[in-house]
């Protein structure tokens, strides 16, 4: 059978960084605060004038260099973003565009923070299918536009970046031993709707508007929503924590990550976390992090790898993988 297996890896952080200390001029909180409900130490923030399409590019084109391809390779590119240049035409036509790519396709993915497992899968059914045979998947995030600089208990978490992987066709037995996406599993669930989203929008306000969220209602939620899909994962391939080799989650909140850790019985050493150094950039916070363990060696071909994402909507999802 056909399998959809990541040949190559990139990502970019803007060179601003904010810490910390630099809040307790803007709002009413410290480092002490901000580290101890979320671990959050640091993030990256876009320089005036960088926007998403900036971001993503740079993130592409250094996973295009790790695959070892070029552009007239690639049959499409899914870009997994909330923050997109303009409401249209879509950011990843953008990029195509700065790609010199003028071939296949190229659209946006909107699924907020699980929005790279959502294009991902994406990518994995257009390949499966036999509709393409190599695409770029990018999460790119530009969140800093969006937040509201005088809410204490939302503009500490999140951060700007990107990171891409090239995805790309090859045989499989069709067992778990295979390498590339075993399985993935997607969910959403809109009557969370108002418990994590953005307060404005083209036919609603015609404005941007900021995020908005019930901070304690989305971390009820999320370790279970988590632990459904991951369930799922491991009853598609019969595998269970101790299989894992790397749990790379959404960075989002380290006790989120934690938590849910303990609760799947995955040991601390396999979990990878970078939200202490990037906070949480959404759609970007996986690829980031995957591509972060990939140049450390932490990362090995035949490892197992376990990806999961919560997000407004809400939506979450999981994509169970052979590097």
């Amino acid at each position: 059978m056909i399998r959809s297996a990541i040949i190559g890896c990139g990502s970019y952080s803007p060179e601003k960084v904010m810490k910390n200390a630099d809040f307790e001029g803007i709002v009413d909180t410290s480092d002490e605060w901000i580290v101890q409900r979320t671990g959050i130490h640091q993030r990256h923030i876009a320089a005036e004038g960088e926007t998403t399409a900036d971001l993503g590019e740079k993130a592409a084109r250094a996973a295009l260099k790790d695959a070892g391809i070029g552009v007239d390779q690639l049959d499409m590119i899914i870009l997994a973003t909330s923050t997109p240049d303009h409401t249209f035409p879509a950011t990843a036509v953008e990029i195509q565009d700065r790609l010199d790519m003028r071939h296949g396709a190229a659209f946006d993915s909107q699924a907020v923070c699980s929005g790279f497992i959502f294009a991902l899968t994406t990518a994995d059914q257009y390949i499966r299918t036999g509709y393409a045979k190599t695409i770029l998947v990018i999460g790119a995030e530009t969140f800093s536009r969006i937040l509201d600089w005088t809410d204490r208990t939302t503009c500490v978490l999140f951060g700007d970046g990107a990171g891409a992987v090239v995805v790309s066709a090859i045989e499989g037995e069709g067992t778990s031993a295979d390498r590339g996406i075993l399985t993935s599993h997607l969910r959403s669930d809109g009557a969370h709707k108002d418990k994590l989203y953005v307060d404005g929008g083209p036919s609603s306000t015609g404005t941007v508007g900021h995020l908005r969220m019930e901070g304690r209602e989305v971390f009820r939620h999320a370790v279970g929503m988590i632990t459904d899909v991951i369930e799922a994962a491991y009853a598609a391939t019969g595998m269970t924590s101790e299989d894992i080799d790397w749990f790379i989650p959404h960075q989002a909140n380290k006790r989120i990550i934690d938590a849910s850790a303990r609760k799947l019985d995955i040991a601390p050493e396999k979990v990878v976390i970078t939200v202490d150094r990037h906070g949480n950039t959404s759609a970007a916070s996986i690829p980031l992090a995957l591509c972060e363990a990939v140049r450390d060696g932490r990362v090995k071909r035949g490892d197992v790898l376990l990806l999961e994402a919560m997000g407004g909507g809400f939506t979450w999802g999981s994509v169970l993988l052979r590097w």
